[in-house]
C-alpha cells in the first residue's frame, strides 16, 4: 500500500512541476524581444480560447504569423471582443516578436482593425 501511495504522490509532484514549468514558460515577456515591430496582414483565424486569445495573420511577405493577445479579461478590457474582427479583415499588430527567429510569433500590445485601435497593453506601447 505504501508503494502505491508513494508512486501516486510522486506522479502528482511530477505533474505539478510540469504544469508550473509550463505556466512559467508561457507567461511573461522573457521569450519576446524588447523592441517592438508592426505586423500587417489579413486575419486567417481568430481563437478566443485560453490561456490567451490569438490571431493567425497572413502577411504579404513573411507568411503566417501567430499573434498572441492578452489574457481574456485584458483583451476584453481593450474592447477587442468577439464580433469586432473576422477572418479576412486587415489587421495591424504592434508588439514584441519571439526571440526565436524561426518562430513567427508575437505578443501584441495593440491591434488595429480599420480605424479602430485596441490597446491591449497600453503601458507597454512604445509608439503612437
Amino acid at each position: 500500500m505504501f508503494a502505491l501511495s508513494t508512486k501516486h504522490g510522486l506522479a502528482a509532484v511530477g505533474l505539478s512541476v510540469a504544469l508550473a514549468t509550463s505556466a512559467a514558460a508561457h507567461h511573461g515577456w522573457s521569450w519576446a524581444e524588447a523592441d517592438q515591430i508592426e505586423l500587417r496582414g489579413t486575419i486567417e483565424k481568430i481563437s478566443w480560447g485560453g490561456p490567451h486569445p490569438t490571431l493567425d495573420v497572413a502577411t504579404a511577405d513573411d507568411g503566417l504569423w501567430r499573434v498572441e493577445l492578452g489574457n481574456p479579461r485584458q483583451t476584453e478590457r481593450s474592447g477587442f471582443v468577439e464580433g469586432v474582427a473576422k477572418p479576412g479583415d486587415q489587421v495591424v499588430a504592434l508588439g514584441n516578436r519571439s526571440q526565436d527567429r524561426n518562430e513567427k510569433r508575437m505578443k501584441a500590445v495593440r491591434i488595429s482593425i480599420g480605424d479602430k485601435r485596441y490597446d491591449i497593453y497600453p503601458d507597454r506601447i512604445r509608439t503612437n
